[in-house]
C-alpha cells in the first residue's frame, strides 16, 4: 500500500520516518509497529540533537547569571518559552509555565484555586471522560477546602451530554476542567462551546489538551480558554517537561504552588516574609529543566516543520483506515464509537483478556497499550475492566495498520 501523499511536495512519511531512529528497531524478530503514542511519542533526532548542542554548549543555570553561559542558558529557556506562545497564540509568552508535564499543570492551578479562590460549598465540574490526572487533583482540592468535584456524564458512545452539562451549571460552580480529547476513546470535546457556556456564567474554564496539542493546532485566544495544560513527551519532545497556559489575570491572581529559588521578588525574603516574583516566575520554584524545554521548542520547531494540516491529514487516514479494518473482524469489538475523534481508539477480543490481547501483538512486534488507561470512570460507565488501545502518529503508516490487523487476527486464532 502506497504511502499517504501530501499537497507539500517536501513532506513525505518516509522522510519523516528517517528522523525517528527507534523506529527501525526490532522487536521479538518483528520490525517494530510502535501504536502507543498516546502514552509517549518517539524523538526525532532533531530533538536530541538541540538537547546535546544545549548540554554540550550552554549548559548552566538560568537567570541572575553574570557568566556567558548562564546568558546562553537563560536564553534558551526564554526562547523555548516563546516558541510556545507562538504555538498557542498566547497573548503573551507571561502567559507560559513551565512545569513537568500535564499532571503537574493541573496540579498546579487546582492547589493554588484550593489556598484561597475555593471555598465550602463550591462546585468542580469535570466529566466522566476524564484521565486521572484531570480528577484527582480536584478531589484533593475540595478535601482541602469543603467543596464538590462533580461529573458531566456521556452517553453510550463516548460523547459529552452538553444539554447536561448547561444543567450542572450553577451559582456554586467555581471551575469546569474538561479534556479535549480522550486518551482512551479518542473523543474530541466540544472545548469552545464547553468554555463559551461556562463564560456566560462567569466560571473560568481548564482544558486538558495533552492529547490534542499533538495531533492538532490549538489557539488559545479564539477559544478564549482560561487554562491549558500539556506535555511536552506526547508530542515529540522529552518526558518531564510540561507547559501551563493561564490568562495572565488569572495567574496575577493565583498563589504560588511551590516555594524557593527564582519565584521571589530579588531582595524581598526575610525570615518571616517573602514577595513574589511575577507570572510566570512565581509559579516555576528552584531550577528549571532547561534541557527539557530546550528538547520541547525543538519538538514544536519540527512539527511546525512538517506541518499541523500533513499531520491532521495523515492521522486521520490512518484512524479512518484502521476502524474500516476491525470492521471485518466479528470478534473485536470497540469500547466506543464518539461522533468526532482523534487518533486513538481502545477495543477489546471477545472471550479474551485484553492483556492477553496485548502481549500477543507485542510477539509480533506490535506496541499497543492495555489496561484502564488512567480512565477508571469511563471504563466503569461503559461497563469494561480494561481494553487494548492503539493510537497514532504522523509516522505511522498504513502498512503498519496492515501489519497490525494481521497480528491482531494470528492473536485472535490462538486465543480461540
Amino acid at each position: 500500500m502506497s504511502a499517504i501523499s501530501t499537497s507539500t511536495p517536501s513532506v513525505s512519511v518516509e522522510s519523516i520516518r528517517a528522523d525517528f531512529p527507534i523506529l527501525n528497531e526490532t522487536i521479538n524478530g518483528h520490525h517494530l509497529v510502535y501504536f502507543d503514542n498516546a502514552a509517549t511519542s518517539q524523538k526525532p533526532m532533531q530533538v536530541m540533537e538541540a538537547m546535546n548542542r544545549y548540554y554540550f554548549h550552554s549548559n548552566s543555570n538560568v537567570h541572575r547569571g553574570a557568566h556567558t553561559l548562564s546568558v546562553r542558558a537563560t536564553d534558551c529557556y526564554e526562547g523555548a518559552r516563546d516558541t510556545v506562545a507562538r504555538l498557542l497564540n498566547a497573548a503573551s509568552s507571561r502567559e507560559i509555565v513551565f512545569t513537568g508535564g500535564t499532571t503537574d499543570s493541573i496540579n498546579l492551578v487546582a492547589y493554588s484555586f484550593s489556598n484561597g479562590l475555593l471555598k465550602a460549598g463550591d462546585e468542580i465540574l469535570v466529566s466522566t471522560l476524564e484521565h486521572h490526572s484531570n480528577i484527582i487533583p480536584w478531589q484533593l482540592a475540595a478535601q482541602r477546602c469543603g467543596a464538590t468535584v462533580k461529573a458531566i456524564p456521556m452517553d453510550a458512545q463516548g460523547n459529552l451530554l452538553i444539554n447536561s452539562y448547561r444543567e450542572l451549571l450553577s451559582s456554586n460552580t467555581r471551575l469546569v476542567a474538561v479534556t479535549h480529547v480522550s486518551n482512551t476513546l479518542g473523543t474530541i470535546n466540544p472545548v469552545r462551546d464547553i468554555i463559551a457556556i461556562a463564560h456566560e456564567k462567569g466560571i473560568p474554564v481548564l482544558i486538558d489538551a495533552a492529547q490534542s496539542v499533538p495531533h492538532f493546532q490549538i489557539d488559545v485566544q479564539d477559544l478564549d480558554a482560561d487554562f491549558v495544560a500539556f506535555s511536552g513527551h506526547k508530542m515529540l519532545g522529552p518526558t518531564g517537561i510540561g507547559v501551563l497556559y493561564a490568562k495572565e489575570s488569572w495567574l496575577n491572581q493565583m498563589p504560588p504552588f511551590r516555594g524557593g529559588g527564582g519565584m521571589i521578588q530579588t531582595g524581598s525574603v526575610t525570615i518571616g516574609n517573602t514577595l513574589y516574583n511575577k507570572a510566570p516566575y512565581k509559579f516555576e520554584a528552584g531550577t528549571p529543566n532547561v534541557a527539557g524545554a530546550v528538547g520541547l521548542a525543538a519538538a514544536i520547531d519540527y512539527m511546525n516543520e512538517v506541518g499541523y494540516d500533513f499531520i491532521q491529514q495523515q492521522e486521520e487516514q490512518l484512524l479512518h483506515y484502521a476502524l474500516e479494518q476491525l470492521q471485518q473482524l466479528p470478534e473485536v469489538q470497540l469500547a466506543a464509537r464518539p461522533e468526532h475523534m482523534a487518533s486513538v481508539f481502545s477495543f477489546n477480543v471477545k472471550n479474551a483478556h485484553y492483556s492477553d490481547v496485548a502481549t500477543l501483538l507485542d510477539s509480533q512486534g506490535v506496541a499497543v497499550r492495555s489496561g484502564m488507561h488512567c480512565t477508571e470512570p469511563l471504563l466503569s460507565h461503559l461497563q469494561v475492566n480494561g481494553t487494548a488501545r492503539v493510537s497514532f502518529a504522523f509516522y505511522n503508516t498504513l502498512e503498519e495498520v496492515d501489519v497490525f490487523i494481521k497480528a491482531l487476527q494470528k492473536a485472535i486464532r490462538m486465543l480461540s
